[in-house]
């Protein structure tokens, strides 16, 4: 009897999991503005396909995707998609929680790295380990800003709720507030988080401003947990004065974006000043 039990639950387990899928996929579908049968039969077919997705043409013969292979392009150049109806419909869906029920966000840049591509809004993206173990690149494509829930335990496993792509010249700092911002609120009107709960812990890498982040969201129910470098103490703030008729910013891990093709020379050339005017006199 105790084995019929546990199954039972089992099944009930998989039961409101199904419906919570199901409830999502209708989300998702309503979300789709135009072309929506084409798209969604799109994203099944990327998420259902085996392996990385490469081209096109893959999609169109997959067996989630039963349209024709124009209709594929079609949706892709004439699709609309709500994006602020499916940023309220993430933050519906069950949440990975810390041991103690707590919510557990983290928020950092991940680069689409493009280098082929000829999209004029490129950005210089910082790359650790490409090519060699201890070489940092920097390769044009598009950074994402993206926030997601971690859980308790050894797992890559996380929760994604918001993505903004970085523009040329984004403020870093002050986009992750204003996405974070806003995952916070939907949590509450979701019912994700009540006033009974503990604060939401916010995680970052050293590459954000912590105290920043902490003031921006200081009227939240949030705590800000940061790594800080070696060198940086409190009581240092970091300001960046791009170059005359350069970009403005700087990649990742910084406080800028800089934009691809743009400044690049007089940024390395400036570099070298700096260097020049570091190293000690000769004897």
């Amino acid at each position: 009897m105790t084995a019929t039990r546990t199954d039972s639950r089992e099944t009930h387990a998989d039961r409101g999991g199904l419906a919570g899928l199901w409830q999502f996929r209708l989300d998702f579908y309503a979300c789709l503005t135009t072309r929506r049968d084409e798209l969604f039969e799109l994203a099944a077919a990327v998420l259902c396909t085996d392996g990385p997705v490469r081209t096109l043409v893959d999609l169109a013969l997959a067996p989630e995707h039963r349209r024709g292979h124009g209709a594929l392009y079609d949706g892709l150049n004439h699709g609309r998609i709500e994006i602020g109806r499916l940023r309220r419909a993430m933050t519906t869906l069950p949440l990975p929680r810390a041991a103690d029920g707590r919510i557990v966000l983290a928020a950092d840049v991940s680069p689409w790295l493009r280098p082929d591509a000829t999209s004029p809004d490129r950005s210089f993206c910082h790359t650790y380990g490409r090519s060699e173990k201890t070489t940092h690149q920097m390769i044009s494509g598009w950074p994402y800003s993206i926030v997601a829930a971690l859980e308790t335990g050894r797992t890559s496993w996380t929760a994604l709720v918001d993505a903004i792509r970085l523009e040329a010249g984004a403020d870093v700092a002050a986009v992750a507030a204003g996405q974070l911002r806003d995952v916070v609120v939907r949590l509450v009107e979701a019912g994700q988080h009540t006033e009974t709960d503990r604060d939401i812990l916010i995680v970052v890498d050293a590459g954000y401003d912590v105290p920043r982040l902490a003031f921006l969201l200081g009227d939240l129910p949030v705590e800000v947990l940061g790594r800080m470098r070696r060198w940086s103490s409190p009581a240092e703030v970091r300001t960046l004065r791009p170059p005359s008729g350069a970009a403005p910013g700087v990649a990742h891990g910084y406080d800028r974006v800089v934009q691809y093709g743009g400044g690049g020379a007089r940024c390395r050339a400036r570099r070298r000043r700096r260097a020049a005017r570091r190293r000690p006199p000769s004897r």
